[in-house]
């Protein structure tokens, strides 16, 4: 993986985004005088990480959508089942989801370092900023200073993560609710560009017809890589929405949901859907109106209700609440 990564050289130009200090309780460079090496010691971790497991980096994008459209950003997303808490980890929508344990490999880096100081929401969300730029995509300046939360929101993960054969409308919905507008959600389902999809969430476009908005060559390519109706949902049987470019977060994603190689359902209705078809064409046309619009709507993303203050804790340990 670091081969391929270094095959690409890439001119990363911060996108700043100003906001009045101290605006929700979280700031730039918040642990500045606590930590001052909190933010370069997270992004060591990333990138030694991504060199060693490349698909990593996309696991901590898939986290902060995880953690943050549930409630808060506050990585209640990290903890385990117990005392009668169910994780979050647990429920069908976080299907896939895998690195949690990475997590602590950076946790206990920056245990190390400052002791009980730096929050494992704020490494959810900076290990997202530093993975995206390891996979190609733009640098957010994001703010920090978020706390952690003593709850699971496990009962609430179904009915705040979109499924993956939910409607266009549907997706639309649950990011407008956290503050990101169409334009933004279509650019936050570029992260689509990169990963993986299990068989079992696209073999309905397959079988027993295929989906007449598939490509016909693209369908028959899917089927060999999914031959099965009824595939394992443990196995490993999976396709990438880019080919091309399955590492890079890149517009790949747009050209071929317009050539209708698309593999969820939503992919291919944000072209069919008038409200986000203009969307999919711009960014289809420009790599950097999409990075633009990637930075900013995961900006929004990464600043949903934030716990601060004495609203939550620093766990020592992100998978279990502290033991006072």
């Amino acid at each position: 993986m670091a081969s391929f990564a270094s095959a690409f050289i890439f001119l990363l130009i911060p996108l700043l985004f100003q906001f009045p200090s101290g605006e929700s309780g979280i700031e730039v460079n918040y642990y500045s005088e606590s930590c001052p090496r909190a933010e370069e010691i997270i992004k060591e971790q990333v990138t030694a990480l991504y060199h060693k497991h490349g698909n990593t980096a996309i696991s901590w994008i898939r986290n902060l959508f995880h953690d943050c459209v549930v409630k808060s950003c506050d990585a209640s997303l990290l903890l385990e089942s117990a005392s009668g808490m169910e994780s979050e980890k647990a429920t069908s929508r976080s299907f896939g989801m895998r690195n949690f344990k990475y997590i602590q490999t950076i946790k206990h880096a920056l245990e190390k370092e400052c002791p009980a100081t730096v929050s494992c929401a704020d490494i959810v969300a900076l290990s997202a900023r530093d993975g995206a730029v390891m996979l190609g995509g733009p640098y957010i300046e994001m703010k920090t200073g978020r706390k952690d939360s003593k709850i699971s929101y496990a009962a609430q993960v179904a009915s705040s993560i979109p499924n993956h054969n939910d409607t266009v409308s549907t997706v639309l919905s649950t990011f407008q609710a956290i503050g990101i507008d169409t334009q933004g959600t279509v650019a936050l389902l570029g992260a689509h560009s990169v990963g993986r999809v299990h068989c079992i969430n696209l073999v309905q476009r397959l079988y027993p017809t295929v989906d007449p908005t598939l490509d016909p060559d693209y369908a028959e390519y899917l089927k060999k890589r999914c031959p099965s109706p009824h595939p394992d949902p443990n196995a490993v049987l999976y396709s990438r929405n880019d080919r091309e470019t399955p590492m890079v977060l890149d517009n790949m994603y747009y050209s071929n949901i317009l050539s209708h190689k698309g593999l969820l359902v939503v992919d291919q209705q944000l072209v069919s859907d008038p409200n986000t078809y203009p969307f999919v064409k711009k960014m289809a046309a420009d790599n950097g109106y999409f990075h633009d619009q990637f930075a900013k709507a995961l900006l929004i993303l990464s600043q949903n209700n934030p716990l601060t203050g004495d609203q939550g804790e620093i766990r020592k340990d992100c998978r279990f609440v502290n033991i006072n």
